[in-house]
């Protein structure tokens, strides 16, 4: 059952869309962010966070990119659902990027619905949601957006930048677009490209909330509506992508739900119908339908190489940036061999590069999960860049 509580949550929403809860940087017009579609985007808007301190050098930022449906809270509540934030886990005082040590920065991706600009923010020309008048964005604009508040924050070159999944995808971006202004980088369960299998499901995802009734041609919200079935939906196909057959397994089998026998109805008689419809209601809390559409069409047109005459090695040509590759044996959404491809790009480019790949039957998610051998790989890649940038014995 979805939930009963539309008038809240577009309440929230909306608040956080233009009004959030985190630092917002605000470009004047005459500063737009020039989009691979052609299409200027100004004024433009960027939420987000910080966690520790800057150093005098200005050498210890940490950038962190975050995934399909994340926001800048990775490291705070987040205001809508009160839930922690989403890279606890990873980021913090005495955690692998120590925020004692490290100035952690993560924002809002352009076409995000938590204060950067967006399909759910206010187009200044019409007084209206943008809607579909937003331009279709890349991770490539994302990257550009992400530069101008690093240069608003006044940081030449940031220490790292990491991040998982599309996150992954955004420190892949910022390497070969600003490899002279990154020391570090480390993407996770990544690729350089996505797979005709992934465009697949988002294309699924995307058709549920345009079938939607109240999805209205992106205008719902202009309309008093949302599609939070088609949505819902939405989430609950990609949801099953982030998990292994074997944790599936492991976790649900085939056991019902509150119940001794099958109901013969369409009920959620299994445990992973319950779970999954769960996850679907409870997603559409927090985040913009049409956001979902521009988002997962970013991650779709990302193809590193074809930017650099179809080589992905010359989109690293002669880098100093070090890099710290990770893949998980039991992610089928962004299997190892994408990582593979990625490492042996970066060698045939010169850089200096580590490859790990964790075993573990968590899937894609595991990157947000608690894993000892992941937390162990972050914090000694990042000691030995920190020795090797002059900041190893430095606090912030």
């Amino acid at each position: 059952m979805l939930h009963s509580r539309p008038n809240i949550i577009h309440t929230a929403r909306m608040r956080e869309a233009d009004a959030p809860q985190s630092p917002v940087v605000r470009f004047a017009p005459d500063r737009p962010l020039i989009t691979d579609a052609g299409v200027p985007l100004s004024p433009l808007s960027i939420a987000y966070q910080t966690y520790g301190r800057l150093n005098a050098a200005k050498s210890n930022a940490v950038l962190v990119c975050h995934a399909l449906t994340g926001d800048q809270h990775v490291a705070s509540q987040n205001p809508v659902t009160g839930k922690p934030g989403w890279w606890e886990t990873m980021v913090g005082a005495g955690k692998p990027i120590d925020t004692d040590r490290y100035f952690v920065i993560c924002s809002n991706v352009v076409g995000g619905c938590m204060g950067t600009t967006g399909p759910a923010s206010i187009n200044p020309a019409t007084g209206r949601a943008y809607g579909l008048d937003l331009p279709v964005v890349t991770v490539r604009d994302m990257v550009r957006a992400q530069a101008m508040l690093i240069d608003h924050l006044g940081i030449d070159r940031l220490f790292c930048v990491t991040g998982g999944s599309m996150g992954g995808m955004q420190v892949l971006q910022w390497a070969a677009s600003f490899p002279e202004r990154v020391f570090a980088a480390m993407p996770i369960a990544a690729a350089a490209k996505h797979s005709s299998q992934n465009i697949a499901f988002h294309e699924v995802g995307r058709q549920a909330i345009m079938a939607d009734p109240d999805w209205r041609d992106g205008r719902y919200l202009d309309e008093g509506v949302q599609p939070l079935k088609g949505l819902a939906v939405a989430r609950m196909a990609a949801h099953i992508t982030y998990m292994s057959d074997g944790a599936l397994q492991a976790k649900f089998g085939r056991k019902l739900q509150d119940r001794a026998a099958p109901t013969f109805s369409f009920d959620a008689d299994f445990q992973i119908e319950s779970y999954l419809r769960h996850q679907g209601s409870s997603f559409v809390e927090r985040f913009d339908a049409n956001s979902y559409l521009y988002v997962t069409r970013s991650m779709d047109y990302f193809d590193l190489a074809a930017d650099y005459g179809g080589s992905l090695a010359a989109a690293f040509k002669g880098t100093r940036t070090r890099f710290c590759v990770v893949s998980f044996t039991s992610d089928w959404l962004f299997p190892t061999s994408d990582s593979r491809a990625i490492v042996h790009a970066l060698n045939a480019g010169g850089a200096s590069v580590s490859f790990v790949e964790i075993e573990t039957d968590k899937g894609h998610d595991a990157f947000l999960l608690d894993l000892p051998e992941l937390f162990a790989t972050t914090r000694g890649f990042l000691e030995a860049a920190a020795r090797a940038r002059g900041i190893a014995a430095e606090a912030a």
